[in-house]
This record gives C-alpha cells, sequence and structure tokens, in this order.
C-alpha cells in the first residue's frame, strides 16, 4: 500500500484479446508488460503410475506433520530428497532414500554426488538403489511400500520385489512443477518446453512481445533469490532504460542442506570439459578432517575441488562438502 501497489485476490487467466489481457473475477485488465511470476509446485504421482501414491506427501506436507515419524521412506534424489531424508534421519526417524539410478544429486559435479550418496549412507540412511516404488497400501500398522530394483549390471529384466512395512511417513520429492495450470497461456501464443515450464530468452521475454516470466515458472535454478534478482534486472531494462540489464546465470552459488552441508558455484567438471575442452582444464581437489571435529569420535570428512580453465588457471568451479560449507559460499 504504502508503494501504492494495486493488489487483486483471484485466478487470473489470459483472454484472446488482441493486447495481452489477463481477467480475474470476470474483469480484464491490460498493460504494456505483464510478469508471470507464479513459481512451481512439488511433482507428485497419479494413481494410474504408482497406486496408493496420493497416501504420501510431498515437501509442503513435511512442514505441517506434527511428530516425528518413526519410520520414513524418501523417494527422490535431488536435494529436496537428500535434505528431507537427512533431516529424519537426524531427528531419530528409521528412514529409507529410494532412488532410481547409483546415487544422489546426479546434476552436480560427480565428485559432490559420489561423497554425498557415500556420506548419506554412513550416516545411517538406509540407502535403496536402481530402485521405484510399485505400489504403496495402507494398513493397521500404517503404510506398505512395494519397491521393486534392477540390476543395471544385468542386461534381463530381471526385477527383485521388496516391502517396507509399517512406515508413517512417505515423502515424495520426485522434482517440481510450473504452476501454469489455468493461465491459458495457450491462448497468447506462449512457447512452454515439454514439461509445462514459459520458455524465455535471456532477457525474460517470452514468445509473446509485452509478457515475461521469472523464476520457478521458467524452470531453471530454483532458487528464491535467483527469481528476485530477475525480476530486479527485469525491471531495470523496462522501467530504468538499462537495455542491457539482465541476470548472469553462469555463476550462481548454491547449497543444499545436507548432513554435512555441500556449497557449489559454477559449472560441474564434466560441463567445463565439455566446453573449453579437457586439456584446457585442471582439477585440484583435497580432503581433511575440520578442526570443527579434530576431538570428537565421529571424524566428518571436509572435500573441496577447484576446477580451473585455460592457461591462467582461472576458478571456473568451486564444489565442496563439510562443516559449514554453506557459510564458506556466502
Amino acid at each position: 500500500q504504502q508503494a501504492k501497489i494495486q493488489t487483486i485476490h483471484g485466478h487470473a487467466r489470459f483472454t484472446s484479446d488482441p493486447e495481452p489481457t489477463v481477467e480475474v473475477h470476470g474483469k480484464k485488465y491490460t498493460a504494456p508488460h505483464i510478469l508471470i511470476a507464479t513459481g512451481g509446485q512439488p511433482s507428485m504421482l497419479t494413481e494410474a503410475e504408482v497406486p496408493g501414491a496420493s497416501l504420501g506427501i510431498t515437501s509442503d506436507g513435511f512442514f505441517e506433520l506434527e511428530t516425528l515419524p518413526k519410520r520414513s521412506v524418501v523417494v527422490g534424489a535431488g536435494y529436496i530428497a537428500v535434505e528431507m531424508a537427512g533431516i529424519l534421519s537426524t531427528l531419530g526417524s528409521k528412514t529409507s532414500l529410494i532412488i532410481r539410478q547409483n546415487g544422489v544429486l546426479r546434476n552436480f559435479d560427480s565428485f559432490i554426488s559420489i561423497n554425498c550418496t557415500q556420506g548419506l549412507q554412513t550416516s545411517g540412511v538406509d540407502l535403496w538403489k536402481n530402485s521405484q516404488v510399485k505400489s504403496v497400501c495402507k494398513t493397521d500398522k500404517g503404510l506398505e511400500v512395494t519397491i521393486v530394483t534392477r540390476d543395471p549390471e544385468k542386461n534381463n529384466d530381471e526385477e527383485k520385489i521388496r516391502t517396507i512395512q509399517e512406515v508413517d511417513c512417505l515423502l515424495w520429492a520426485i522434482g517440481r512443477q510450473p504452476n501454469t495450470f489455468g493461465l491459458n497461456i495457450r491462448q497468447m501464443a506462449v512457447d512452454t518446453d515439454e514439461k509445462g515450464h514459459i520458455v524465455v530468452d535471456e532477457f525474460q521475454n517470452t514468445s509473446r512481445a509485452g509478457i515475461y516470466a521469472v523464476g520457478d515458472v521458467c524452470g531453471k535454478a530454483l532458487l528464491t533469490p535467483v527469481a528476485i534478482a530477475a525480476g530486479r534486472k527485469l525491471a531495470h531494462r523496462l522501467f530504468e532504460g538499462k537495455k542491457d540489464s539482465k541476470l548472469d546465470y553462469s555463476s550462481i552459488p548454491t547449497v543444499v542442506f545436507s548432513h554435512p552441508p555441500i556449497g557449489t558455484v559454477g559449472l560441474t567438471e564434466e560441463e567445463a570439459v565439455n566446453s573449453r575442452g579437457k586439456e584446457n582444464v585442471k582439477i585440484y581437489k583435497t580432503s581433511f578432517t575440520p578442526m570443527y571435529h579434530a576431538i570428537t569420535s565421529r571424524k566428518s570428512q571436509c572435500i573441496m575441488k577447484l576446477v580451473c580453465v585455460d592457461k591462467e588457471e582461472k576458478v571456473g568451479v568451486t564444489s565442496s562438502q563439510g562443516c559449514k560449507r554453506s557459510d564458506f559460499f556466502f
């Protein structure tokens, strides 16, 4: 109100008018610039995909839990799954993590992915590799989760089916999807990708002039500070005459609140090699026990990796996992 911004409560949808127009409660609104910043939501499997899937919760439901589950099953290999499994296990819940392949955090540098996967196992999380949930059913003692596991080294279709019984909490952390349902964006010829994310260029422009998008709805760097920064850069360009104002997505620091936490910034080693050539990339690695754990019985290791590029050995990537790594990156 102090900024003289009008707030309209309701569900907006684009209309077929010649100019970009949205309609809320039967009233139409148009403007030279319309920004879509509707965010995203956790993905859920349907009952057709996995019978009983609706008996589980997502990361949204996690924060509504009133008591600590005695037995938990987390499904997913991304940072949300790693964080949720770590939290539940550390608090004392017997936790199993179901992943489709051999490791977690596969979109991160392999150095981090391998170390985090090993760390989960040594910390007490029951890790089910190459596995998927086949069905979920409710019993008198809780949920019964049926899991199918395949051996990737065998070429046949042999499957091993097992169950986890007396589950108090089944948490799906299998990704996120954009909040575009009901917006009617196709009416405005706004392009989306195969997952429904709005396609934008480097300046946050959509395929329709006068319509822009930032944040999770675009499916890139799903972090709140990134969305805020992109929105500010767009505002500078549209209203302050800074024609070249845009967000640089290449060096965004990211923290995973695993146990211990992970910090990373820049491209992965694989991406650096692909973009600069293997002969122009040099790797530095180290591992040590931080002083925080020097006199404790639990020797939590800290690992660090630098990926340097070109003759000057400019640091292109920094990845680290260990005590206080989140503070190190900010």
